[in-house]
């Protein structure tokens, strides 16, 4: 098996980009659970190679008792081979296991059973030593009488970010198993969250998301949760799906429990490597992975970013001619995903999924028009990417914006462009200040923590002001929190006729001052309307507790809320709320409804 490897490394010289089908979750007789006790390892790979896989991981529970006796029957077969020893059957059971590992990359891991019962794969190259793996389980304190049961349940181990750390600086590919089902770190269906649920899914040792919803569509699968829209999950995930099989095959159609291969992810590969794989998954073009879907089309990644939309990590333009200033727009889009969150642009395709893709002509030409332009208008270097995807037969150019850590990024030497919610709007005085104390490490109300270092500060609201100005932080004061999407009006005062009014961004927890109606953005300009016209007395509110729903109303394929919210004897109101800025309390008055 580690020949094999430095053959396939060999082959890298001359790399040949390929799709290749990788299922990364499956358990043998070296688990205790297995549902078929006595199949053999070579009947496994056999399975493997029926439904057409590439790639495959051994990651038994706790254990990596499956790999090693498989590895063991193997170098028992050369040994004969090698004294001249071997039976008829033996010999075809050798140059079987030769066939099969010269189609198939066999990878060693384990699926670790952390603190609380979470469950995270650790996959490492083919030539890693069984002890190393067994050393580093009793590590993760793995009881060394468990060491090679396979059980799930194995008492006190490490904690989830300890697990990530070790396998990770070990060499391992960590990903969290099935993290949005039972014993994921997505932690559905569990009263506690919060910022758990952040620093398990946004810590830096962790690599990828394994989930069971990938092929899914809709704002609500675990893809989309975790595309960096949210303000506190500001880095984007890649997920991949695998079997986690038990069996070799389903029983039945409707049969829950998987055979290898049946729920199984492509990647684009120079060559099948761990090395290669390993430079997929850590990094950050997600086009590069996607579920398999057997004999029908492709995923085209562009008309799926189409079906989601707009939001504050994704825009689109039909074309970038500098007639009629397409590319500026393209250029500010730029700029703002530089100083928020990064994102992603797609130029060639509007946001409507209806209509066919314009298309780009002469990409290549248009991508080095775009890198020109960006040299020599923005400042300082903004650390992008730019790159060509084909949609429905037209070339599509793909610009892909780090989030920047050298803020602000201004373009044209005094531009400052952020974004807000799915639209790109020049900072305002209040914004640039925060861009630039953000770079300095000094903006005041942000959270520190060693746990999960994110690529931007979490947003938090601004400390308290005055009494009309205070904050109610969930973390800091322990109570309920304010929802993370939306706007909230802190103050408002009359000066010669006209209203100036201090506005709360709840995405970033910018405070803004002497907002009017005139100067205002569109969702501010909808907060102050509201205000000016006359808010709610709390005897006029529904009240849930201390929470309560206003409105709501349909704009484009989310529902935006107006949310009311009690505290210590003052009334917030949040204006423009979205799905994706509701915690779990306020999620749960939605539901009610």
């Amino acid at each position: 098996m580690a020949g094999r490897s430095k053959q396939r490394r060999g082959r890298s010289r001359a790399p040949k980009r390929q799709w290749r089908r990788m299922d990364l979750h499956l358990h043998t007789p070296g688990s205790n659970d297995y549902q078929e006790p006595h199949i053999s390892y070579l009947d496994i790979l056999r399975q493997a190679e029926i439904r057409g896989l590439d790639i495959i991981a051994f990651t038994d529970h706790n254990t990596i008792a499956g790999f090693a006796a498989m590895k063991k029957e193997i170098e028992q077969l050369l040994w004969l081979e090698q004294l001249g020893r071997m039976e008829p059957d033996e010999q075809r059971q050798l140059e079987e296991y030769r066939r099969l590992l010269d189609k198939i990359m066999v990878l060693p891991g384990f699926e670790f059973t952390a603190t609380f019962g979470f469950h995270i794969l650790g996959i490492f190259p083919s030539e890693t030593p069984v002890n190393f793996l067994e050393h580093l389980l009793l590590t993760l304190n793995i009881p060394a009488d468990l060491l090679g049961q396979g059980s799930s349940t194995v008492g006190a181990t490490s904690d989830v970010l300890t697990a990530y750390r070790v396998i990770n600086e070990a060499g391992g590919l960590v990903i969290a198993a099935h993290a949005n089902s039972n014993n994921g770190v997505v932690m559905r269906g569990l009263d506690i969250g919060g910022q758990t649920r952040i620093a398990y899914t946004q810590d830096p040792n962790l690599h990828v998301l394994e989930v069971t919803d990938l092929e899914k569509r809709g704002r609500y699968t675990t893809r989309r949760f975790f595309d960096g829209s949210k303000p506190e999950y500001p880095r984007p995930m890649r997920c991949i799906q695998g079997s986690d099989a038990h069996r070799l095959a389903r029983e039945t159609a409707q049969s829950k429990s998987l055979g290898i291969g049946e729920r199984i992810t492509e990647i684009l590969l120079d060559d099948v490597s761990f090395e290669a794989l390993a430079r997929v998954l850590k990094g950050k073009d997600f086009a590069l992975t996607r579920p398999y879907r057997g004999p029908a089309n492709p995923v085209d990644f562009v008309q799926l970013a189409r079906e989601e939309g707009e939001s504050i990590v994704q825009t689109f333009h039909p074309n970038m001619a500098q007639r009629g200033g397409h590319m500026d727009r393209v250029l500010q889009d730029i700029c703002a995903l530089a100083n928020t969150n990064g994102g992603t642009i797609y130029v060639g395709a509007s946001a409507n999924p209806q209509e066919l893709p314009a298309g780009v002509r002469e990409p290549n030409k248009a991508i080095e028009r775009l890198y020109t332009a960006v040299s020599n208008r923005f400042s300082p270097e903004i650390d992008l990417h730019i790159d060509s995807l084909t949609s429905k037969g037209k070339p599509i150019v793909r610009i892909t914006v780090q989030p920047g850590r050298d803020l602000p990024y201004a373009m044209d030497d005094n531009h400052f462009y952020v974004r807000d919610e799915s639209e790109t709007n020049l900072a305002v005085r209040d914004e640039i200040v925060r861009l630039v104390e953000r770079r300095l490490g000094k903006a005041e109300g942000e959270i520190e923590t060693t746990a999960v270092p994110l690529p931007l500060p979490l947003p938090v609201p601004a400390p308290p002001v005055d009494k009309s100005e205070k904050t109610h932080d969930s973390k800091r004061k322990g109570k309920l929190g304010a929802p993370r999407t939306g706007v909230e009006i802190v103050s408002s005062e009359k000066r010669q006729g006209v209203f100036y009014h201090t506005v709360r961004d709840l995405r970033n927890g910018n405070l803004i001052k002497n907002v009017t109606r005139k100067s205002a953005r569109k969702l501010w300009h909808y907060a102050i309307a509201q205000t000016e016209a006359g808010v709610l007395k709390a005897k006029d509110i529904q009240w849930q507790g201390n929470l309560a729903i206003i409105d709501q109303r349909k704009k484009g394929d989310n529902v935006w809320y107006d949310l009311a919210m009690r505290d210590n004897g003052d009334i917030h109101y949040y204006y423009g709320v979205t799905d994706s800025g509701l915690n779990d309390d306020w999620l749960a008055l939605i539901q009610k409804q």
